[in-house]
């Protein structure tokens, strides 16, 4: 396939899921996630970054940076889109502010999402620095999946889940469900301002 269709047509979903997360309905008439404050401890796990790098999970909770997390996969056409998507307009919305917050995203298929397929993804959605695509062993997979409670057992079963990590107020935010930019940027400074 040519590389450069190959990019229009990510460009053009990317700004048809914009659209629809920014448009679908005003935040005002409809909310459509809900948020909670769990108490999570993250597990003593290694995993590998998009660029082949290990990264101990524990150590991106002291790096002093509040966190954001999703749980997604490389080949996933139904939600990941729409996470994935948030994560661009929130980088590009917050513009400089965006790098006070490390964006992660964990592959719930780590049989399938490699290195390589993990950095491909993030260029699609034209990820600028300070957002972490990590993918592990299914056994550590499986540990983080069970510390946040994603429910996400299976790729067919995940679903929508931004979980945002507080170094201030040492507290945990879940939203979950769709979010818009706007919605997403507030909760966001909601949780670090504890």
């Amino acid at each position: 396939m040519d590389p450069g269709r190959y990019s229009l047509r990510a460009g053009l979903c990317l700004i048809v899921l914009t659209a629809f997360l920014c448009s679908a309905a005003p935040a005002a008439a409809r909310q459509d996630y809900t948020r909670t404050t769990p108490a999570y401890a993250a597990p003593e796990v290694t995993l590998v970054n998009q660029h082949g790098a290990k990264v101990p999970l524990r150590s991106l909770l002291q790096s002093g940076k509040p966190v954001m997390f999703d749980f997604i996969f490389t080949t996933c056409t139904t939600i990941c889109p729409f996470l994935s998507a948030s994560y661009t307009n929130f980088q590009r919305t917050m513009g400089p502010e965006a790098n006070k917050v490390h964006l992660v995203s964990i592959s719930i298929d780590p049989e399938n999402d490699t290195p390589k397929k993990m950095k491909e993804y993030l260029g699609k959605f034209d990820a600028r620095e300070g957002w972490d695509f990590l993918t592990g062993s299914r056994s550590d997979i499986d540990k983080v999946i069970r510390a946040f409670d994603t429910g996400a057992s299976n790729k067919m079963s995940h679903l929508p889940i931004i979980i945002i990590w507080s170094p201030a107020g040492r507290s945990w935010t879940r939203i979950s469900g769709l979010i818009s930019t706007s919605e997403l940027i507030k909760e966001y400074r909601k949780a670090v301002a504890k």
